[in-house]
């Protein structure tokens, strides 16, 4: 079955458009490398939680919305392999697409699929 990887971060609202430029490139990096299906999400409506949260998780500021994305591989050999390559892409160098946002508050990881309804 696939293998997704997936990341939440805490993005400034005025730097969602430059978020969804970041994306745009990375999504092609990633679909080059073998990457089924890339989507990136802006919060619209992601609440605040006492004890846990979307937010919360990332440390999001007032002047900050939560963006989510997930990359769909064949498997996670097809991942490891495209991750390889995609480091070295000059396409992904911060240089040239710098993270619009806070990479240390960014969560990621990867996770065998288990149920596609």
């Amino acid at each position: 079955m696939a293998y997704i990887d997936c990341f939440v971060a805490a993005v400034p609202k005025d730097q969602r458009e430059a978020f969804l430029n970041h994306a745009r490139v990375a999504a092609e990096v990633f679909k080059d490398c073998g990457a089924l299906r890339v989507v990136d999400c802006w919060a619209e409506d992601v609440p605040d939680g006492e004890v846990t949260s979307f937010p919360m998780a990332v440390k999001c500021g007032a002047d900050e919305s939560v963006a989510l994305g997930w990359v769909e591989w064949p498997d996670k050999e097809t991942r490891n392999a495209g991750f390889e390559k995609l480091m070295q892409d000059s396409r992904m160098d911060p240089a040239t697409n710098p993270m619009p946002f806070d990479g240390k508050r960014l969560i990621f990881g990867g996770f065998d699929k288990i149920s596609d309804v």
